[in-house]
């Protein structure tokens, strides 16, 4: 026992690190991440990407996880430049694709920083935090899927909390993948038209995805992921 502050403060020096790094890209890139830099930049993107597509795609993606793995704000901005540059598909491939490494790799960190160790105090906690962990641990897939599905969720949030929780790495991914198609999906398209956005010297319209006719499908889905949840609270009910 005499060693554990120690070994918790080792375990957090990768999230130190992550957190120190992001902190100066964000700060370095805070003018190169924006809208206004896509639309400045567009006319040599689009030559670049069409003498080297598949490189483009590559840097794109790790470009795309390297914003996710560090948090840093222009990720909507990457998912729109993801439609821009190769339009609804494969656009929304390379999105997901670059998304779901970065959010792995951001996992990872967490889970070798502070996951691992919160996730043992959690177990060895009191009885009601215990019981909290166990209600996670028995609806994973429910709440992994419910998390991404709700775009009121912060993506780092959704990253960050199943790593400190304990979620199992494959289960985490999968999840990941799957589960943020949807909003993908809706931003890659919006990506897609930004030629004719620039052509008119407009902004494209980001409150899209709480547009009723999109919203009421995601919440659909989101609430779709609890049904598992919902029959396991019935099933108990009706045993006591």
């Amino acid at each position: 026992m005499p060693h554990t502050p120690t070994k918790s403060r080792s375990h957090a020096l990768p999230l130190i690190a992550l957190a120190g790094v992001a902190f100066g890209l964000a700060f370095l890139f805070r003018d190169h991440l924006t809208f206004d830099a896509l639309a400045a930049n567009r006319d040599a993107f689009v030559a670049f990407r069409d003498q080297n597509f598949a490189l483009t795609a590559l840097i794109f993606m790790a470009i795309y996880a390297g914003i996710v793995a560090f948090s840093l704000p222009g990720a909507t901005v990457a998912t729109l430049t993801g439609g821009f540059l190769f339009s609804t598909f494969p656009g929304v491939v390379f999105n997901v694709a670059g998304a779901t490494v970065g959010a792995t790799l951001l996992f990872v960190a967490a889970r070798w920083g502070l996951g691992d160790w919160l996730s043992s105090k959690m177990d060895t906690g009191s009885e009601r935090i215990r019981k909290v962990k166990a209600g996670i641990d028995d609806n994973q897939w429910s709440m992994l899927f419910f998390i991404r599905l709700v775009p009121v969720v912060p993506f780092f949030v959704a990253n960050l909390l199943p790593a400190l929780l304990g979620v199992p790495f494959s289960r985490f991914v999968i999840s990941t993948a799957i589960g943020i198609i949807p909003g993908a999906l809706v931003y890659t398209s919006v990506g897609a038209g930004l030629g004719v956005v620039f052509a008119r010297g407009e902004v494209p319209d980001l409150g899209v995805i709480f547009e009723p006719h999109i919203l009421l499908p995601l919440i659909g889905l989101a609430a779709l992921s609890l049904v598992p949840v919902l029959l396991k609270v019935v099933r108990e009910g009706r045993a006591k």
